[in-house]
Order: structure tokens, then C-alpha cells, then sequence
């Protein structure tokens, strides 16, 4: 039968737990935009070593599950003396900064695959009609190609922001006292697993519905800027764009 008010009480504990989750996926979500971002450009640039070596990262993290990642770097490097000798020990021995380390790469790995594939999905004509106007090629990066991508990608990366938050209960596994370690620790105390992870789920799920809402936001915000049209940002402000606004609504419709 459930235990109500062992539900009720468990909450507080619970809850003083939140904030150590949130700093976690904070530095998780912040290392991924950090490596995912230039490894999406340089996974599309013309070098064919760049693109092939971010292909291969990309494989290596999103092939293999993240929990392995995260203990082949907490409990694999200390095995070597030389990395126990060397000024990376520090960092590699502290649970907190090998769970940001692990998960942060695998996020990268994920956050990469779908910038890349916003990029891509910018379509031709609204480039062809830029590199027409005499646009350098950062402009058009950066005014055309990038705020297009942000939107057609953001639905994705909202997707995995949100697991990346239920991510860090694999730190846990490694000592880490967040949301799931302190659920842990309360079952072996209460031995009623039910109510302790009910209680635990509850709260997942309270900060996975801020999170998701939070990107729905985000979401009007982006398609606001970028107008009716996505292939149009900013383009009431001056000539040049307000020219690139006419000739994409031929250009789209002809691609």
C-alpha cells in the first residue's frame, strides 16, 4: 500500500537535491553548445579531415551509451600512472567535472549532428540569392544561414536538452549526490522504493515541463524574428535584405 506521508516527507530532501541536478545539467548543457558548435562547422567545412574527424566523434558518442562514456573517464584514466602523474589528475578525479566532461561530449556529439543538419536544410535558393546581393560569405553565415538553422534545428535541441536533464541522473553512478543519488540513498534508508521514486519522478518531471515550455518560448520568439517566411530574418530593416525577402519567395518556390 502507499505510503503517503512517507511520500510527503521524503519531498524536502528531494527537492534540497534540485539544485545540485540543475547546476549539472547547466555545465552539461553549456560544455555541448561549446564542442557541439564548431563541430558542426567544421563538420561541414571543405576539409575533408575536418569534416571525417568529426564524423568519427560524432559516431563514437552517439554509438556508444553515455553511462559507458561516463565510466571509461571516471574509473578507466586512473588506471594509468602517467595520467595519475600528469596536471589533468585533478580534474579527472573529481566525480562533478568527469560527469560534465562525459555527458558534456555526448551532448556535443548530438548537438553537433543537429546543427549540422539545420545548416543543410537552408535552402539553396535564399544562399544563391545572397552570394547574388554580393554578401561575403560570414554575412551570409551569420545573418542568413545561422538564424535559419536555429530555427529549423531548435525543436531538436529542445528534445535533447530535455535529455540531457534526465541524463544527469547517470551521475549518480559515480558518487554524485543529485536528484537520483539522493533517491537512492532515501530508499536505503526508507526500503520503500515505490514511494521514493514516485516522489523523484514527480520532480523530473516538474523541471523536464519548465524546460519544455521554456523552449516553447523560445520557439515564438525565433519564428517572430525571422518573420512568416523563415528564409527571411530581419529583412524589413534594410535594402539589401528586404531584396534578398523578394527574390527567396521565387527561389524557394522554385527549388
Amino acid at each position: 500500500m502507499f505510503d503517503f506521508p512517507l511520500f510527503l516527507s521524503s519531498l524536502p530532501r528531494l527537492l534540497a537535491s534540485v539544485p545540485a541536478t540543475l547546476e549539472l545539467f547547466v555545465a552539461i548543457v553549456i560544455v555541448g553548445l561549446a564542442v557541439g558548435v564548431p563541430a558542426a562547422l567544421a563538420g561541414l567545412s571543405s576539409s575533408r579531415l575536418m569534416s571525417n574527424a568529426v564524423k568519427f566523434y560524432i559516431g563514437a558518442f552517439r554509438g556508444t551509451p553515455a553511462l559507458v562514456q561516463l565510466f571509461f573517464l571516471y574509473y578507466g584514466f586512473g588506471q594509468f600512472a602517467f595520467i595519475r602523474h600528469s596536471i589533468v589528475w585533478p580534474l579527472l578525479r573529481d566525480p562533478f567535472t568527469c560527469a560534465v566532461i562525459a555527458l558534456g561530449l555526448n551532448s556535443g556529439a548530438y548537438t553537433a549532428r543537429i546543427l549540422m543538419g539545420g545548416l543543410t536544410a537552408v535552402p539553396k535558393g535564399i544562399v544563391e540569392a545572397a552570394e547574388a546581393l554580393g554578401l561575403g560569405q560570414m554575412t551570409i553565415l551569420t545573418r542568413i544561414k545561422v538564424p535559419i538553422a536555429v530555427r529549423i534545428a531548435l525543436p531538436a535541441y529542445a528534445n535533447e536538452t530535455i535529455l540531457n536533464l534526465k541524463a544527469t541522473s547517470l551521475a549518480s553512478t559515480v558518487t554524485i549526490m543529485e536528484l537520483t543519488g539522493t533517491s537512492k540513498l532515501l530508499v536505503s534508508e526508507t526500503y520503500a522504493p515505490y514511494e521514493i521514486f514516485v516522489a523523484a519522478g514527480l520532480v523530473y518531471l516538474a523541471m523536464t515541463f519548465i524546460v519544455s515550455q521554456t523552449f516553447r518560448f523560445l520557439e515564438v520568439i525565433v519564428a517572430r524574428r525571422t518573420g512568416k517566411d523563415p528564409g527571411v530574418t530581419k529583412a524589413r530593416k534594410s535594402k539589401p535584405h528586404a531584396a534578398l525577402k523578394s527574390e527567396d519567395s521565387g527561389g524557394a518556390h522554385a527549388s
